[in-house]
């Protein structure tokens, strides 16, 4: 029951035309520009439209070792990712051999407003070449011809196997067709922490099946002064908004999928969900329960597992040293877990593909992807990179590599983010208090995500 609800071109055609002119430059205030190491030639500004980009492009493609420029904008979340890519930049642009220069300008994410001021400086004809990217900007883009199609230079690049093929079908599936509009870089995938402690206690081993899972979160939940009251819970579950993340897992687990949620294996998923608050296996706050809550339960000592990625393993080794540890979210009938994203893309109107290509390519596996990821402590997606012990050694990096391969991403459609936002923390609150049963709580979400 799958319906294609991306933006269409004429939507997207009036947006842009109800956008200041300024925006259409692509240059928002506080952004700046990098240009290579060395590099004594000023480049044209970002923005300063196609002329700039076509002049770049008299240029010979970086296959002939003829100087070309390959204009890049990004965004970076503090100033140590900023210098880090900077760093980047500079041993690409010293290193490649090609005659390849990377200019970058850096744009803040301000919320978002990223990919619109992006989305502006195209249509308004700007003259950036590639970009950082976020998966739900895709269709978007794609439907107003806006995205090189990478779907060539990827079948023909030697290292396109040392990617995950799962990563690309989720790039695929971001834009509703069986092209590759979008270059993998980097990723974050969901899987369970743990307290090995707890386990001992419990008697529980590492779950290595979606029932065992299920097992383990009744175990776990304990009362252990022996005052009649649980001061342990199994699972920290998160009910309020986001909690469509960890979820999904539970549908998939006994074999639904996103496509029919009204199948009775993603309602059993949904009964599963609800079984463990009404039991009792988690805090009786999760249907109110964020990020924070689970995040601070689980710290506290208060729950024995949660679901999250690498982005709190710092914190869990400060709380709690050797006694924290990371599973992938086991298989039952079927396997899912939640990844988040970052990608690049390269525009259409790109003059050099094949030398942008290069860049977003030694981004993807690289010396810029193992260089990226040591730094920001993101999953890479690169084997190779993958393979090292700065990553391996780290148990909750090899979690999330673990979990990549059968990783996905919610439909990115029309009705989506008040879904997200909205549709799922009100049902979901429901279902849990036994409002409304899983079978009604499925149909709810069903359709409402494709109406």
């Amino acid at each position: 029951m799958k319906k294609e609800l991306f933006a269409k071109k004429t939507l997207a055609l009036a947006m842009a035309a109800l956008m200041a002119a300024g925006a259409l430059t692509g240059c928002s205030s506080g952004s700046k520009e990098t240009a290579a190491a060395g590099d004594t030639t000023a480049a044209p500004a970002a923005g300063s439209g196609a002329a700039g980009s076509e002049a770049a492009g008299s240029e010979a493609g970086g296959g002939s070792g003829e100087a070309v420029t390959v204009r890049f904008r990004y965004w970076a979340d503090n100033t140590d990712y900023s210098a880090l890519m900077q760093d980047i930049i500079k041993k690409f642009n010293a290193e490649n051999g090609k005659g390849i220069t990377v200019v970058a300008e850096e744009s803040p994410w301000d919320g978002g407003a990223y990919s619109e001021n992006l989305f502006n400086a195209k249509m308004g004809g700007g003259d950036i070449d590639c970009a950082t990217w976020k998966l739900t900007s895709t269709p978007l883009f794609v439907n107003n011809d806006l995205l090189a199609d990478l779907t060539p230079l990827v079948d023909s690049w030697d290292k396109k196997d040392d990617i995950d093929e799962n990563i690309y079908s989720i790039m695929k599936e971001a834009g509703g067709t069986d092209r590759l509009y979008v270059m993998p870089w980097n990723i974050q995938v969901l899987y369970v922490y743990y307290r090995p402690s707890i386990f001992e206690a419990a008697g529980v081993e590492v779950p290595k099946t979606y029932e065992e899972f299920l097992t383990a979160i009744e175990k776990c939940t304990m009362d252990t002064n022996g005052d009649g009251k649980t001061d342990v819970y199994g699972f920290g579950m998160r009910g309020a908004k986001g909690g469509q993340e960890p979820w999904g897992s539970f549908v998939y687990g006994r074999g639904g999928n996103f496509e029919d949620m009204t199948t009775p294996e993603a309602v059993q998923g949904m009964q599963d969900f609800i079984d463990i608050y009404t039991k009792g296996y988690v805090p009786p706050t999760a249907t109110s329960d964020g990020f924070n809550e689970i995040i601070a339960n689980f710290k506290s000592g208060l729950t024995a597992m949660t679901i999250h990625h690498t982005g709190s393993s710092a914190d869990m080794e400060a709380a709690f040293g050797g006694d924290v540890s990371a599973f992938p979210f086991p298989a039952g009938k079927g396997q899912w877990t939640s990844m988040g994203d970052t990608e690049t893309v390269i525009f259409e109107s790109c003059q050099n593909k094949e030398a942008a290509f290069e860049w977003v390519a030694y981004l993807a596996t690289g010396e810029g992807q193992k260089m990226w990821c040591e730094g920001t402590g993101n999953v890479p997606v690169s084997k190779t990179v993958q393979a090292g012990d700065f990553f391996r050694s780290n148990r909750f990096m090899a979690a999330s590599i673990e979990g990549q391969s059968y990783a996905g991403i919610l439909p990115i459609l029309d009705t989506t983010t008040e879904w997200i936002s909205t549709l799922w923390p009100n049902t979901v609150s429901q279902a849990l208090t036994g409002s409304i049963t899983a079978e009604q709580c499925m149909k709810t979400l069903q359709d409402g995500l494709y109406q």
